[in-house]
């Protein structure tokens, strides 16, 4: 059949590395997602801001290097790793749903009327989480293909944007997020992380720690 052709559309490998008929793997698509946050600002439901985002910025992380010298050279291991801040903008609506979250979100951390700031983090941490959909909607409910849930998360930066003549564009609100930890977890259920976060084993010497050695 003509359709088997379409089998070959990806990269050969070796026979014991994939199967024969085996296409290219389907892509997770950039405008399938949905953001939501949790403890967020006062005003329920927040869903309000769920509705208006525009876009929002996977996470970034880095390992610090740490450089060991010995004798005529040197090896290197991986120090504390960082998470960079991560950007969400939104869409500014008519009746001020947006501004009036993200305003209330600032006053939790910091009150600018009052010149008073939070006692502690727990005061006004928010949780942060983008869902990679499968592009289901209406009758057919929409699979969630993995999730990026941020922890620990308060607004570095607000920016409200401009107001200009001479565009034909909605106002945005643009949020800088900063965040102490992200767990990804795979499709379905939380509950078993993959990738970041997930249950790895760890050796010491030729002895196996860890969760997964635990169970075993």
């Amino acid at each position: 059949m003509a359709v088997a052709s379409l089998n070959k559309f990806t990269v050969p490998l070796a026979s014991d590395q994939s199967a024969s008929t085996q296409g290219l793997l389907m892509p997770k698509l950039k405008y399938r997602f949905r953001v939501s946050f949790e403890n967020f600002g006062i005003t329920t439901p927040r869903s309000e801001l769920t509705k208006q985002v525009v876009d929002f910025m996977r996470p970034t992380v880095s390992q610090e290097r740490m450089e060991i010298p010995i004798y005529n050279s040197r090896i290197y291991l991986g120090g504390r790793p960082t998470w960079e801040t991560t950007t969400v903008n939104l869409r500014d609506d008519a009746q001020g749903n947006v501004s009036k979250l993200v305003g209330e979100q600032m006053q939790k951390q910091y009150d600018f009327m009052e010149q008073s700031s939070a006692a502690s983090g727990i005061d006004y941490k928010f949780i942060t989480r983008c869902e990679i959909l499968d592009g289901g909607n209406g009758a057919f409910a929409p699979t969630t293909l993995e999730t990026w849930e941020l922890y620990g998360c308060f607004l570095t930066n607000v920016n409200y944007g401009d107001a200009n003549y001479g565009t034909n564009e909605p106002m945005q609100v643009a949020l800088t997020i900063r965040f102490d930890n992200m767990v990804q977890w795979g499709p379905g259920e939380q509950g078993v992380g993959v990738g970041i976060g997930a249950a790895v084993e760890r050796s010491l010497g030729d002895a196996t720690t860890g969760a997964s050695a635990a169970q075993g």
